[in-house]
């Protein structure tokens, strides 16, 4: 279980806002971030992988602290074992498409990246660098990172935006696979309903900072305007 209790200042369009969350995400829960821009779901998830260090507040991982203001905890990132996945993906340009997988392996084991690459069907395209592929084979070759590293938090910062739709259909298939093998917390940014729909088994809402919703997605966009 994921439990964020946290308040952090951000500086927006309209001025400062508090983003204030109190929450637990249940283990095996695929959750979506759901907010117009400035709404503070980056800026969320970046707390939760140790980049931004919050105003104050606690952050619980199963039995592990991460952030504590009061008792002066706050675990470096690669303590606590998260998979981040960017907007633009972030792929080294100088690797392959197996070396930028391995590379995110904390003991190499060229076994399990040969099961990546044969899961996202990158075969073809292993011995490939990123400037060589197209914007779904980079998401595919992402979420393959992603998940060598085993992490325990798996973060997706809207990564089917720069798609077209029938890319974006065919890939948010690839982020529930990768859930379920992870068979962890998922944390997706998105802001898009109908992905939602399609891929998350609950949503918080966010609005300057605080959070209005939360619910399966049936329940948070039924009076959705």
């Amino acid at each position: 279980m994921l439990e964020i209790n946290i308040q952090h200042a951000m500086l927006t369009s309209e001025g400062t806002k508090t983003l204030e969350v109190n929450t637990e995400i249940e283990t095996q829960e695929l959750l979506c971030l759901f907010g117009h821009s400035g709404a503070g779901k980056t800026t969320l998830l970046r707390i939760l992988a140790g980049l931004t260090k919050p105003d104050k507040g606690r952050i619980v991982f199963d039995d592990t602290v991460w952030f504590d203001s009061e008792k002066k905890i706050n675990l470096p990132p690669q303590k606590r074992n998260v998979g981040f996945m960017f907007q633009d993906y972030a792929l080294f340009p100088n690797m392959s498409v197996e070396k930028n997988i391995s590379f995110a392996q904390k003991e190499k084991d060229t076994a399990e990246v040969e099961k990546l690459i044969s899961l996202f069907d990158l075969q073809s395209l292993k011995k490939q660098k990123p400037d060589k592929l197209s914007g779904g084979q980079k998401q595919r070759v992402a979420l393959a990172r992603a998940l060598a590293a085993k992490p325990t938090l798996l973060m997706l910062d809207e990564p089917l935006s720069a798609l077209d739709w029938d890319m974006r259909t065919e890939l948010q298939d690839e982020i529930i696979k990768a859930h379920l093998l992870l068979n962890t917390v998922t944390l997706l940014v998105s802001h898009d309903v109908q992905e939602v729909n399609k891929v998350a088994s609950s949503v918080i809402m966010l609005k300057n900072g605080e959070v209005i919703k939360r619910g399966v997605p049936a329940e948070v966009f039924s009076t959705t305007n």
